[in-house]
């Protein structure tokens, strides 16, 4: 090999290998390690169930380990910034809520914005609750139930897992359009408020409907309402809050978020893994089991999603006059 064909490779290799480390590609693959999804609630929850559902069935196909981190506190406030503060490279997640749509409007001073500081990846399913109160509740009907809280301003009360969760929105949803004046009794968690309810020492609480079905099967609780536009196909008999309240409405729903700046291709990627793994036929008969069903999106859907439910959020937050002390 002359000396001029010696440069000229040489040449070639220095161009080729600059190339490869300039280019987004030229870095390792993506996922070359551990991805980590926070879930910003509490264990047992559907957030939290959810997650290590996706967790366990996006190690195969990604060809990476996937764990959950439960890091709750400050009403989702604390991971969401863990999050909203991350490496936007393709290894941490949010599994988020309309809680945090809801946060939008009651945490004005919160260390981040939802749509500013991160990015949707992918809708992950919708859900509805059931309104339950203890046996010792005379009402046995809804209309029973808001004629009862009228007869006793104020001195009832309603259960729910924290300030801002979506048990809370929506029990203050149905104390502004009922026309009641009940108390909210905030817990740290969903099951210390079901206990509480099944104890007696709180009259009632929406819950989610796959929870409570055993309870209402076992009369420690009595099943007065669901929050769906239809009636919930694990409660059949139990009419709606709606049927009572013309356009009640009060879902509780999951997605995934990244740090705004995460790779499109990236994102893209996990929403095509979460939308194929929570549609697959295994995923649908295990959610309706659980009382949900897939909520599939594309990036765009779902950021469109989530901008109209903070609005939604924040009338409802308004004309309920919720806040957070």
């Amino acid at each position: 090999m002359t000396s001029t064909t010696r440069r000229a490779v040489l040449s070639l290799a220095v161009a080729a290998a600059a190339a490869f480390v300039a280019s987004p590609a030229g870095a390792q693959a993506w996922p070359s390690r551990l991805i980590k999804i926070i879930v910003p609630f509490g264990l047992g929850g559907s957030a939290d169930v959810y997650g290590r559902y996706l967790a366990e069935h996006l190690r195969e196909p990604l060809g990476a380990t996937v764990v959950v981190e439960n890091r709750p506190g400050a009403g989702a406030v604390i991971g969401t910034d863990a999050v909203a503060k991350a490496e936007p490279d393709g290894y941490t997640f949010l599994i988020m809520s309309n809680t945090h749509t809801a946060n939008e409007t009651l945490l004005p001073n919160r260390p981040y914005v939802l749509l500013r500081d991160l990015a949707p990846v992918a809708g992950i399913n919708i859900a509805y609750n059931v309104l339950v109160v203890h046996p010792s509740v005379p009402a046995k009907t809804l209309p029973e139930l808001i004629a009862y809280a009228k007869s006793q301003p104020g001195k009832l009360n309603y259960a729910s897992s924290g300030p801002g969760t979506p048990y809370h929105i929506v029990g203050e949803i149905f104390r502004a359009m009922a026309g009641i004046e009940v108390q909210h009794v905030p817990f740290r968690g969903s099951d210390q408020a079901r206990n509480a309810v099944i104890a007696g020492t709180v009259q009632w609480m929406f819950d989610a409907i796959p929870t409570m079905v055993e309870q209402v099967k076992a009369e420690k609780v009595r099943a007065i309402a669901t929050t769906g536009p239809h009636r919930s196909p694990l409660l059949p008999d139990v009419p709606t809050v709606a049927e009572t309240l013309p356009g009640f409405d009060g879902p509780i729903w999951i997605g995934m978020m990244a740090p705004k700046g995460t790779p499109p291709d990236i994102i893209e990627r996990m929403n095509r893994e979460v939308t194929r793994i929570m549609t697959s036929p295994a995923a649908r008969e295990w959610q309706a089991k659980l009382g949900s069903e897939p909520m599939p999106m594309t990036p765009a859907e779902f950021e469109a999603f989530v901008r109209k439910d903070i609005e939604t959020q924040r009338k409802w937050i308004t004309e309920a006059k919720i806040s957070i002390q």
